[in-house]
C-alpha cells in the first residue's frame, strides 16, 4: 500500500481493538511502530512511519493461541486492515533480541482512545539495537532514517547491542552498521552526526 503509514492514533486504536479482542488491558508493542510511543509522526521520517503494521505481544501467551486470534481477526487481510488500512501482527517475544534491561525502560501508551487498554512500547534506543541485530534491509533503513535527524542517540544505541541476545559476530556487524549510518550519513540528511 503505496503511500500509506501509521499514526499514533492508529496505533492507539490497535491497541483498544486488540484489548477488547483478547480480554485484556495490557499488552507489548515491539516492532518499527513502537516508535510511535515515544515520537509524534511529525517528529518522525517517512521511512519511520511507512509500516503499517504493529506486531502485538499478547500477555501470559505461552501457546501463541492468542497471538493467532489478532492475527485472525485484525491481521493483515482481515477486515479491520481493510477498513482501517492498519493491522496487528500477533508475535511473540523471541521474535526479537532485546538489550539487557528493556523492561524497565518501556514506554507505556494508555489514553481515551485505547479505553484504558496499555500498549508497553520499547525504549527507541532499544528499538534500533534490535532493528541493528535483526539486520534486515528496511531494519537498517528505519534505524538510519532515525538517526539522521537524532531522534535517538547513537551511543546510547552501541551501548546497547552488545548486552541483546546473539553471538560475538552479530554484535560486531551490527556496532558496524551503526559506525556506517553514524559516520558516512547520506547527502539527504540535514542533522550533524557524531563519530562512534
Amino acid at each position: 500500500m503505496a503511500g500509506v503509514t501509521m499514526h499514533r492514533e492508529e496505533l492507539e486504536h490497535l491497541i483498544r481493538a486488540a484489548g477488547g479482542i483478547l480480554r485484556v488491558n495490557q499488552m507489548l508493542i515491539i516492532g518499527s511502530q513502537s516508535i510511535l510511543a515515544s515520537f509524534g509522526e511529525h517528529q518522525l521520517p517517512a521511512e519511520a512511519t511507512a509500516s503499517v503494521e504493529a506486531d502485538i505481544i499478547p500477555p501470559n501467551d505461552v501457546d501463541e493461541r492468542l497471538a493467532d486470534l489478532i492475527d485472525g481477526t485484525i491481521g493483515e487481510g482481515s477486515l479491520f486492515h481493510e477498513t482501517f488500512r492498519v493491522y496487528a501482527d500477533g508475535v511473540s517475544l523471541g521474535t526479537a533480541r532485546l538489550p539487557q534491561g528493556w523492561q524497565e525502560r518501556l514506554v507505556p501508551i494508555k489514553n481515551e482512545n485505547t479505553s484504558g487498554v496499555t500498549g508497553y512500547c520499547l525504549d527507541p534506543a532499544d528499538l534500533l539495537a534490535s532493528k541493528y541485530l535483526a539486520h534486515r534491509p528496511k531494519d537498517l533503513a528505519f534505524c538510519r532514517a532515525i538517526l539522521q535527524v537524532g531522534l535517538v542517540d547513537a551511543q546510547l544505541v552501541a551501548s546497547r547491542i552488545p548486552t541483546a541476545p546473539g553471538t560475538a559476530s552479530e554484535h560486531r556487524r551490527a556496532l558496524a552498521a551503526l559506525r556506517r549510518d553514524v559516520n558516512d550519513p547520506s547527502p539527504s540528511s540535514s542533522s550533524p552526526t557524531r563519530s562512534l
